[in-house]
């Protein structure tokens, strides 16, 4: 198995990103991009060892020094790992330079003390398979380059002295068709027990609908609630329709004039507090949807702070005879939480923010632009746009911040119990909260969110999206403190417990997935609404490869989802390895040239102990790449898939998604499972056999792509092969394969 230790650009061991249960823990990150590194000095290499894999590494121990084939890499260069860790004698410390250091050590600067991480190391075996170690961080830790720590003292209440004059009074008083104050309007306590009844008892309707060419939406809604509900079917044309401050819509204007298109149908679902799943965000389309968002968010913090600014006033000017009350806050300050893959994207929601609302003066905004951003020119141009749009800049994926607006000011880093909008990455705001002991964790100051916005979904699948689970899991919860909490302010459904069901949920996403299908169904429950907006059709992406390479998809059948990948692991090795077997043989010597694509890391190990331990498979050379594989093995499968020393590559899904690496000698393509992410398909297998033929490595006829699939596999198979071929494909009772060419 290929090491799991710090990364060469990275900041050590720590909760990672890997999807699925124990999936993906324990890896180096590399800035953000989980990397791994042969040569730590943190244990004993726990390289991944078969009886065919130790006859190569005594070959190469025997050859002459590398040659000009095995040396191929045009993307991956050995000058790569320079940050390998390696014993040196000569650079050891002398006791007399350790005294001096000691002695100059209370020169520090603060910055430099900093709290070690304290590691538990859990190796575990799930169904005989070898899992990554997990690392679990205790709560109060930090990491040794945090640079998101805040010392700050946390203020008493919702609203600081600082805050008074926050309100803008040229805006109008609010009015009964605001959308803020309808949704967080007192409500008559028969009416809101029969709506949550209807949650908590899952008594939804749907209504599904054509909103414009190209697009449809799924609407749920509580039953009895009226049919005009489904907002997303009215669109919004102009900023002037929502409902804004007056300065946040003039600035917003200026930046979008109007909503065109989809967007007027997005912008009625976010203004009007429903929930929204957008299953078609891409780089094009992100700016808008960034603006869209932002805005929302700057108008409920604003309209927030207002209300309970103004019912402090009004209860500061009567008398105390009078009783008077205003339930118009939650327990603790915070409202808005945004969870962002990277650190850059973080800058970009920010950038937004600051050009909506423009501050005239910004606190700690030097400290934030040295912590976050960077240029995002260090990636080469033949890397597709999707690519270059996530990993482009800082793509550090530990962050959580948080910012608090006053009238004039922005400030950065403020403590999160003095913050409105906290911004993190769900490997950050995990670690704030603390993972091990329920005793000493910090949730509280979640607990009165009413806004949570995900952007770019579809990469934080692709990081750990049990994170994502754990935090919803911790939203408005009970807070164990009262952190200076007034109750005789707050709503009566947070001292319920029912402020899930108020708050508002926005999730964007490049494509849907059952993950995000289970988040839209089980903890999006706003009571006014929420819809799933997506595209009408898929052409599909096997339309558009390049190549007139066969392409066959193979059917197989699995009861149920838990036992798919039992089902999926069957089929391979009784009807798809003895044609390997068979390749092999034929092209003894040169290699085929046979590239297996599998997205699940679990099923890559699973697949990988096959092909070493199976006796059938004792002809079968083969080497691998996954997320965890160091940049020197790498280089060595790559040069060795190409010279045709290996006859088969293994390739995982997430080492694809954090390196597109350009595979060369690529003859034929097993399509293990298919991705999520259909550009994926493209990129596989229109761009490596494309490759091939116009390097005059392959011929056409000799090239071919076989795809395993069942019928749970529909999301996927509908963005590859197309939304008309879906059905038949699914329920086809004549056969299970399905040759295009």
């Amino acid at each position: 198995m290929a090491p799991y230790r710090r990364g060469t650009r990275g900041r050590g061991e720590r909760i990672s990103r890997g999807r699925g249960p124990n999936a993906g823990h324990g890896a180096g990150r590399g800035r953000g991009r989980g990397r791994g590194n042969s040569n730590s000095k943190s244990g004993p290499k726990s390289t991944f060892y078969s009886t065919r894999v130790e006859e190569v590494h005594q070959e190469e121990s025997e050859d002459s020094p590398v040659s000009d084939e095995e040396a191929l890499d045009e993307n991956v260069s050995l000058s790569e790992s320079s940050g390998d860790d390696v014993e040196n004698p000569g650079n050891s410390f002398k006791a007399y330079s350790t005294l001096l250091q000691s002695l100059n050590s209370a020169s520090w600067s603060e910055q430099h003390i900093r709290k070690k991480q304290k590691i538990v190391h859990h190796s575990s075996l799930q169904d005989g398979v070898e899992v990554p170690s997990q690392l679990r961080i205790s709560k109060g830790s930090n990491d040794e380059m945090d640079v998101d720590r805040v010392d700050e003292p946390e203020e008493n209440g919702n609203v600081s002295l600082e805050d008074n004059d926050l309100i803008d009074h040229a805006d109008e008083a609010d009015g009964p068709y605001d959308t803020f104050e309808q949704h967080f309007a007192p409500i008559d306590e028969a009416e809101l027990a029969l709506r949550l009844n209807t949650a908590t008892e899952a008594k939804w309707t749907t209504e599904r609908s054509i909103l414009q060419p190209g697009w449809k939406s799924l609407y749920v809604s509580y039953q009895g609630a009226a049919k005009s509900c489904n907002l997303a079917s009215t669109p919004l044309r102009t900023f002037g329709d929502c409902q804004l401050k007056h300065k946040l819509e003039a600035n917003a204007k200026l930046n979008m004039p109007s909503l065109s298109g989809i967007n007027g149908h997005l912008a009625a679902c976010i203004f009007r507090y429903q929930d929204l799943l957008f299953c078609d965000r891409t780089p094009v389309n992100a700016q808008d949807l960034r603006t869209i968002i932002c805005l929302h968010a700057l108008n409920h913090v604003f309209k927030t702070r207002d209300k309970v600014i103004k019912n402090n006033a009004r209860l500061s000017s009567t008398s105390a005879s009078e009783d008077l009350e205003y339930r118009d806050q939650g327990f603790t300050r915070p409202k808005v939480l945004m969870l962002l893959p990277t650190r850059q994207a973080c800058v970009k929601v920010v950038d937004a923010i600051i050009s909506l609302c423009k501050p005239e003066q910004q606190e700690n905004k030097k400290r934030f632009e040295d912590t976050y951003s960077q240029s995002e020119d260090q990636l080469s141009e033949d890397k597709p746009e999707d690519f270059r749009e996530l990993f482009g800049g800082n793509d550090d994926d530990l962050f959580r911040l948080g910012i608090k607006f006053t009238r004039k000011t922005v400030k950065f880093f403020s403590q999160f119990y003095n913050s409105d909008i906290i911004f993190a990455s769900p490997l950050g705001l995990r670690m704030a909260i603390g993972t091990e002991d329920a005793k000493k964790q910090d949730h509280d100051f979640l607990s009165s969110i009413e806004l949570v916005i995900v952007d770019q979904g579809d990469a934080l699948l692709m990081q750990n999206w049990e994170h994502v689970e754990y935090i919803f899991e911790h939203l408005n919860l009970q807070p164990k403190e009262t952190h200076g909490c007034d109750f005789s302010r707050v709503r009566n459904w947070y001292l319920d417990g029912k402020a899930r069901y108020f708050r508002q949920t926005i999730l964007l996403t490049a494509f849907n997935t059952p993950e995000l299908n289970k988040l839209f169904g089980h903890n999006m429950l706003n009571l006014a609404g929420k819809a799933k907006i997506c595209k009408d059709r898929y052409d599909g992406t096997m339309l558009d490869l390049g190549v007139q390479a066969k392409q066959t998809f193979s059917r197989y059948e699995a009861s149920q989802p838990l036992a798919d990948p039992d089902a999926r692991f069957k089929f391979f090795t009784m009807a798809v390895v003895p044609t390997l077997f068979k390749y092999s043989k034929q092209s003894t010597g040169k290699g085929y040239g046979i590239l297996i694509f599998i997205p699940s890391y679990m099923d890559f190990v699973r697949v990988r102990n096959f092909l070493a331990n199976s006796p059938n498979s004792q002809d079968v050379s083969f080497g691998s790449i996954s997320e965890y594989t160091s940049v020197r093995d790498v280089a060595r499968a790559r040069s060795h898939f190409f010279s045709g020393r290996h006859s088969v590559l293994l390739y995982t899904g997430r080492a694809h998604h954090f390196r597109r690496y350009l595979l060369r000698g690529v003859r034929r393509i097993i399509i293990y499972a298919l991705p999520d992410n259909p550009v994926y398909y493209q990129e596989i297998v229109g761009g490596y056999l494309g490759r091939s033929i116009s390097e005059g490595k392959a011929d056409v006829t000799e090239t071919s792509v076989r795809t395993l699939f069942s019928k749970w596999d529909a999301l996927r198979l509908e963005r590859v092969v197309g939304s008309h071929r879906l059905v038949a494909m699914l329920k086809e009772k004549g056969g299970d394969t399905f040759d295009f060419v």
